[in-house]
């Protein structure tokens, strides 16, 4: 079990990471942001436009805002335009730490059935696994990116969350 405040600051790295990634991103340009490197969304870009749709349908099924476009086979050219995206990003971190700062111990308590397009079937389960897996997909797809930022030279700086500035904390 979790509780709101471990919430609040997964929201918190979660943004604080996001903002790191995104500056080294920018540091390396739009072909090299946009190269195949492999991974499961293939580039940099793909794989962060992927993790603005899923935030975003998570963040549909938690909060009630509107749901991205498409599935997860579009995730990756979901946001074709890089500083748009960017932008977005910034707004949807936001959102997240907006929605975490109003977080209830009942609502973590509670559990949330959804439709699942992946398995084509409906799912439940227990709000505080799904908030677990919501910040978990972000670090994980975040770690990719942190790789091919690094292959491609980029410095997207410290992820520990120890080393989070305190006054984020």
């Amino acid at each position: 079990m979790i509780s709101p405040a471990h919430v609040q600051l997964m929201a918190r790295y979660n943004a604080w990471q996001n903002t790191g990634v995104y500056a080294a991103a920018a540091s390396i340009g739009d072909a090299e942001r946009r190269r195949d490197r492999g991974a499961f969304f293939r580039s940099i870009h793909g794989t962060l436009s992927h993790l603005m749709w899923g935030d975003g349908i998570w963040m549909h099924r938690f909060a009630g805002l509107p749901r991205p476009a498409g599935g997860i086979a579009e995730s990756s050219a979901l946001h074709a335009d890089w500083d748009e995206m960017a932008a977005g990003r910034t707004v949807l971190d936001a959102e997240i730490t907006a929605w975490a700062e109003a977080l209830r111990q009942e609502w973590l308590d509670a559990s949330t059935t959804w439709f699942t397009s992946s398995r084509n079937a409906e799912a439940t389960r227990p709000n505080w696994v799904l908030a677990t897996h919501f910040f978990n997909h972000q670090t994980h797809h975040r770690g990719q990116v942190h790789a091919m930022l690094t292959a491609a030279g980029a410095k997207p700086g410290v992820t520990d969350l120890v080393f989070m500035e305190t006054d984020a904390v």
